[in-house]
């Protein structure tokens, strides 16, 4: 298969910027707090317009073409714009582009940019700075972590003042997608010019808000751009972003009004806090999936009927319930329903004799060892405890192996030879940050081109079939052959579970109810552009 690189695409590519929606009708993990105890909820009294939003970690850099954390982008997309973008429900929306073109092949994309735009520096915003930044994007040799979502990339032309022409190197049917993702958001070229590397501790962009000062252990602090495009917003004076690892204290800001809004809310806290204090927590679903990976190339995973037991004999409905707190839904494709080209495949029922059967078959009847690795937070651990308990059902014996982020990453992605990969289960989750099937499947099922490494496949999966159908699906712009394409993948995948397939995450943030305009959009970031105090 030949590498692609890049995101996703959530609609296809037309004329004009006239984007269908892809997410579900049904909403039901939202919750209303308007109301408690059948009364009308007190509203929460707010003096002046700057606002306080406490988040569970530090941001790791102000350069969205070098950094890979959703939660840096949340900050960054506050201040620095891209050509499209994303809406609350992951639908494609223009931003400094007005209107966009593409050919059949999906090779060539040209852009109409909108007029009498400025960057924060009065550097006037044009095509010559669109390839400023996408030049420096495409660059291999720019070691920016976001290069390979735009490696393809073979030139970048200016046509005229408000236009610029995209050329890739091969057929990218998600190329719309990949400019929407914040890793497309750009820098005044002067900031560039002046900064260099250090541009990630000064940016300069077009958006809703300018940038004040970062101080990492503390926060960050930006302001009301004043000449904004976009007339009468924004509509708050200021934005302080501090970092709250602790649960409870972030909570415990929510409720005093230290903080006007906080996430993500633990899923244990929801009940508690919804409706009191002038808080309301909003619950949606999301396109973030929860898994147990299993090492297709070890033994007895490399046998499908042992990895379809695994299948049968875990609980879903209760792992949402017990783990996810019911802030979430049973898993039932390889990716959420949010996302764009889903297919919905029949479940693995909870059937413990089944599951057993199965075993039996594949010559594991007496049950095995295993270990089970994941991250070393209280909800990962619960989870893996979860996965432990069910898995002793039919007779397998799991260690439950709890790592911090930094070793589970240098044991999954410093092994280059697959074979040496000491990983035989893995708890995780994945967000396709464009909302389109391609990132929802390729990094994560895209065979020998997705292993670490390269890329997310700790399942070691490798399907040629389901290969070709994933190269199909990005080789055109036609929106029925894409879905088709994605359509088989999934059900393919599905059959020969790669993973226990477990839940699909609710987004969960907690805001003083005088808040309107803020939001966590399907993959967990955070949109603050339109944000107001009523």
């Amino acid at each position: 298969m030949k590498k692609a690189y890049g995101l996703i695409s959530l609609l296809a590519l037309m004329m004009l910027l006239v984007l269908a929606g892809c997410s579900s009708d049904s909403k039901e993990g939202s919750k209303d707090a308007s109301k408690e105890d059948g009364k009308p909820a007190e509203k929460a009294k707010k003096e002046g317009k700057d606002i306080v939003i406490a988040v569970a970690d530090n941001f790791t850099g102000m350069d969205p073409h070098d950094t890979n954390d959703t939660l840096s982008g949340s900050a960054q997309k506050a201040m620095l714009e891209g050509l499209v973008g994303f809406d609350k429900d992951m639908n494609v929306i223009p931003l400094l582009a007005e209107e966009y073109s593409a050919n059949a092949e999906a090779t060539e994309f040209t852009f109409k940019l909108r007029e009498n735009v400025k960057f924060h520096d009065g550097t006037p915003f044009n095509a010559e700075a669109v390839k400023v930044n996408f030049d420096r994007l495409s660059d291999p040799n720019s070691g920016l972590k976001r290069h390979s979502l735009y490696a393809l990339i073979e030139k970048t032309e200016v046509v005229n003042e408000y236009e610029v022409k995209f050329t890739l190197s091969e057929p990218f049917g998600a190329m719309i997608n990949t400019f929407a993702h914040p890793a497309g958001l750009m820098h005044s070229p002067k900031a560039l010019e002046e900064f260099g590397k250090e541009v990630a501790r000064n940016p300069v962009g077009t958006g809703a808000f300018k940038f004040v000062e970062w101080k990492p252990s503390e926060g960050l602090k930006i302001e009301k751009n004043e000449e904004y495009w976009n007339a009468g917003f924004p509509k708050v004076d200021s934005i302080t972003f501090k970092p709250v690892s602790e649960n409870g204290s972030r909570i415990a800001m929510l409720q005093t009004g230290e903080a006007d809004f906080i996430y993500p809310v633990p899923t244990e806290q929801v009940e508690g806090i919804n409706g009191k204090n002038g808080i309301e927590v909003e619950s949606k679903p999301s396109i973030v999936v929860r898994y147990m990976s299993m090492n297709t190339l070890k033994a007895p995973y490399d046998d499908v009927k042992v990895r379809q037991a695994l299948n049968y004999a875990i609980n879903k409905e209760a792992f949402v319930k017990v783990v996810m707190n019911d802030q979430g839904t049973v898993l039932d494709s390889i990716i959420a329903p949010d996302v764009q080209f889903y297919s919905k495949q029949e479940p693995y029922a909870f059937d413990l004799e089944k599951a057993q059967d199965l075993l039996k078959e594949a010559g594991v009847e007496k049950g095995f060892k295993a270990k089970l690795w994941g991250g070393n937070s209280s909800g990962a651990i619960k989870a893996m405890e979860f996965l432990q308990q069910q898995m002793a059902q039919v007779g397998i014996d799991v260690e439950v192996v709890p790592m911090e982020s930094g070793t589970i990453s240098d044991k999954i992605w410093s092994v280059q030879n697959p074979d040496d990969a000491e990983l035989e289960l893995y708890y995780g989750g994945w967000s396709p940050s464009t909302g389109d099937a391609d990132w929802g499947i390729r990094p994560l099922v895209g065979g020998k081109d997705a292993f670490p490494p390269m890329s997310y496949n700790v399942s070691y999966y490798d399907n040629p079939e389901v290969d070709q159908l994933i190269l199909d699906g990005l080789q055109t712009a036609d929106l029925d052959k894409r879905a088709k394409a994605y359509e088989d993948a999934q059900k393919l995948v599905w059959d020969d579970a790669p993973w226990v397939f477990l839940s699909a995450d609710n987004t969960l943030a907690g805001k003083k109810n005088y808040l309107k305009g803020i939001y966590l959009l399907p993959d967990g970031s955070l949109s603050v552009s339109d944000i107001e105090i009523e």
